[in-house]
């Protein structure tokens, strides 16, 4: 029998990105987040709390970068999901180039998408952008034999948010649209 625990998100885990964004003057901050989703084959959704730095850059922009964490660089993206950009500047944490949108790339992540956004609605104090992906730069040694991205080599790092737990990816478990024919 299960439990009713009440009317909790448990959607989670989900990938945990660093989002990339170029402000005034030029400037490039970086800020965690996990709050992402797919609405179509080609757009997304990036949720951000609206008292981040980063939102008056995406609001004036309307461009940003989202880079796939894996764990040879955690550390570094956490940290920047703990201090503001308005105090700190997060520009000097990653090497990073910019894409051909202009937004900054990080040089260790395995899989990053430019995207431009083409709506923003504000609920629950978050500002969401709904996206268009622009540009998706991957590392050739993380694409499969039909030139794909393969999570299994690329191994992104999930986000768990009831216990605020940082997870690896497993293994692959079969084929989707395969496995549950029937003979």
């Amino acid at each position: 029998m299960k439990k009713n625990i009440g009317n909790k998100l448990a959607l989670y885990p989900t990938p945990a990105t660093v989002v990339g964004t170029v402000g005034e003057g030029g400037k490039v901050n970086w800020l965690l987040v996990a709050h992402v989703g797919i609405v179509s084959h080609s757009k997304l959704l990036l949720s951000i709390h609206s008292s981040h730095y980063s939102v008056k850059a995406i609001d004036e922009t309307k461009r940003l970068s989202i880079n796939i964490i894996d764990e040879s660089f955690v550390a570094d993206a956490d940290y920047t999901g703990t201090v503001s950009g308005a105090k700190v500047d997060k520009s000097e944490v990653f090497e990073y180039h910019f894409g051909e949108a202009g937004m900054p790339v990080i040089e260790k992540s395995p899989l990053a998408m430019e995207c431009e956004v083409l709506d923003t609605y504000e609920i629950d104090g978050f500002k969401n952008y709904i996206c268009a992906i622009l540009n998706t730069y991957i590392e050739e040694e993380k694409l499969d034999e039909k030139g794909k991205p393969d999570y299994a080599k690329i191994k992104p790092v999930l986000f768990e948010m009831p216990t605020y737990k940082y997870l690896r990816t497993g293994g692959i478990i079969g084929d989707c649209a395969k496995m549950g024919r029937r003979r």
